[in-house]
């Protein structure tokens, strides 16, 4: 497990607790519990050294991200921004927002119209997982459409149509509320392709007038308000690990109100 002499590497624990898993006494007792694998073998022996740039840490089954360079956070992108680092044509982008982190970048992409959860990364391994359409990570959108939509309409978008670009069908759809003239809908899919979900209801008869992603795979946008930005906690980015190996695991609480309304803070430049 990184070296072949046992005085090679760094304690187990020690890798834990700087990973802010938690105290270093509390790491030995997952180890000893059996609640720690390392390169999917569990390992319970309080000596055990890893190479934490070579081997893989889960507790419960959960990733434990041991680079503590890479950044993880949420933003909840407001209406008339683009999804780029740098827009060609000097509209407002992303880069407004993470001025105080190095080298993020967004995984995948919401239209300029489009509000809510981006997640925003230097971790580009985890980022091609999370946008790859292959690891089954799901987005969950709210959308505003023109007219009442019918349960005939939300087992279309279920059971899938072709568009032009190929065929398309929800996860999951339902109504959440109908006012006159118009419908809230919640739509959960994993396709990552161009403007979508406003395309999927465009078919169907009911034109988007408002569209807002609430989640991105176990990330949720919660109380973050439009413009402000969060780091993602330790739980979140194990959470995010998982899902981008194909394992779902049940969302876990988004920050508190008042983390979710401070604004972005310069830091690891």
């Amino acid at each position: 497990m990184g070296g072949s002499a046992e005085t090679e590497g760094v304690r187990l624990q020690k890798v834990m607790a700087a990973a802010g898993v938690a105290s270093r006494r509390v790491c030995e007792d997952m180890i000893t519990q059996g609640r720690v694998k390392v390169n999917g073998k569990v390992v319970t022996e309080l000596g055990t050294r890893i190479n934490p740039d070579v081997d893989k840490v889960t507790v419960g089954g959960t990733p434990v991200q041991l680079d503590n360079s890479r950044v993880y956070l949420a933003l909840n992108k407001p209406r008339g921004v683009v999804s780029s680092m740098a827009d060609e044509n000097g509209r407002p982008d992303l880069s407004q927002f993470v001025e105080g982190y190095d080298r993020v970048f967004n995984v995948g992409r919401l239209d300029s119209e489009t509000t809510g959860l981006i997640i925003m990364t230097n971790d580009g391994d985890l980022a091609h997982k999370l946008a790859h359409p292959k690891f089954g990570v799901t987005k969950t959108y709210v959308a505003r459409v023109e007219g009442v939509v019918t349960p005939a309409i939300i087992h279309k978008l279920l059971s899938g149509f072709e568009l032009e670009d190929g065929m398309i069908k929800a996860d999951k759809a339902h109504v959440v509320d109908v006012q006159p003239g118009e419908s809230l809908v919640e739509v959960v899919l994993h396709s990552g392709r161009n403007r979508i979900v406003r395309r999927m209801f465009e078919f169907v008869g009911h034109p988007v007038v408002g569209l807002v992603r609430r989640q991105f795979g176990p990330i949720q946008l919660g109380p973050l308000k439009e413009g402000r930005i969060r780091e993602l906690s330790k739980i979140e980015v194990g959470a995010l690990l998982k899902a981008a190996e194909g394992e779902v695991k049940r969302a876990p609480r988004p920050a508190n109100k008042r983390a979710a309304a401070q604004p972005a803070r310069g830091k690891r430049k």
